[in-house]
């Protein structure tokens, strides 16, 4: 079996099992809510009892080495070229999937296929994916994992049935960090610097974030000052793979500085500052200049209204 679930990732598993096996659940599911709070892991748990893992010690074998035949795990492959992997799931992936169904299952009378990020099917895949969704067959799960689920058309997230992932209390999130073997006083900076997420807490305190958002915020109160050029900071930013995370940690700085003001002119332009920090995080997935993009973000900080000061890091 895989690791223990955490609390809130166990109520969800045990709400889904309960309708699996009471013949409530379709064919098709949606596991959605913010990223790293567990949906993969549970829709994974789930497939090992859809697949009579629990029961079948070469099943489980095969299902914990990743080569469980009537396991399907649809993710981001590499380029034609093998330098990369792509950054949207593709419409020969989604009709290969649809060959897999076809066939009879190697184990038991189930197939499961995990589609992680969901959100991420280009338009072609989407249709491709529609056409499997109005044609079920028996013993054929199909499960899309998506933190941004209306990026997914109407159309489809109509036929699946939904399993809601939310942030669990402050407590039991709290409680969490700790059994992670993470600090007090760290685990609850981290926490309130991710609003209440554990699982981006988590991420934070063991890959460095905590620091880099230390240094975004510093970063934009130099700005503010006159002591670093949006250009320079740019470079900076973009210079590794942790841009989209600046953003998201500069994007925090603008909402925190906006919740404690009471000018509202300020007030509106940090928020639509805060918008635009996440327009241009989602550009970052496409193959526009990233350095070109941040600058122009970083730009209009002062005119947003970023004060003059240390690092933010409490939201």
């Amino acid at each position: 079996m895989s690791a223990e679930l955490a609390p809130w990732q166990q109520r969800v598993h045990d709400r889904a099992l309960e309708a699996i096996d009471g013949g409530r659940m379709g064919h098709a599911l949606l596991f959605c809510g913010p990223a790293l709070l567990g949906k993969r892991a549970v829709a994974e748990r789930l497939a090992q009892h859809v697949l009579r893992c629990d029961s079948d010690p070469r099943a489980r074998q095969l299902f914990a080495a990743g080569t469980h035949p009537d396991h399907l795990a649809i993710g981001f492959i590499p380029t034609r070229d093998g330098s990369r992997l792509r950054t949207e799931i593709v419409i020969e992936q989604i009709r290969e999937l649809s060959e897999k169904f076809t066939l009879t299952p190697q184990y038991g009378d189930a197939r499961v296929a995990v589609v992680d990020p969901a959100d991420a099917i280009n338009h072609a895949a989407c249709n491709a994916l529609l056409k499997t969704l109005e044609e079920p067959q028996p013993g054929r799960y199909l499960w899309l994992v998506a933190a941004n689920p209306m990026r997914l058309p109407a159309t489809i997230r109509s036929r699946c049935q939904r399993l809601e992932f939310r942030l669990p209390p402050r407590a039991e999130a709290l409680r969490w960090l700790l059994a992670q073997g993470h600090a007090p006083v760290a685990a609850e900076e981290a926490l309130d610097a991710a609003r209440g997420h554990p699982g981006l807490a988590d991420a934070w305190l063991r890959d460095g974030g905590m620091a880099l958002r230390r240094e975004v915020a510093a970063d934009l109160a130099a700005l503010v000052r006159g002591e670093l050029a949006a250009p320079e900071a740019a470079r900076r930013w973009t210079a590794d793979d942790a841009a989209a995370q600046r953003l998201r940690h500069a994007a925090d700085v603008a909402a925190g500085q906006a919740a404690d003001l009471t000018d509202p002119m300020r007030t509106r332009r940090l928020a639509a500052w805060f918008d635009a920090a996440n327009r241009t995080r989602d550009l970052l997935r496409t193959t526009v200049r990233a350095d070109l993009a941040v600058t122009e973000l970083l730009l209009g900080w002062h005119d947003a209204g970023g004060r003059r000061g240390g690092p933010a890091t409490r939201r």
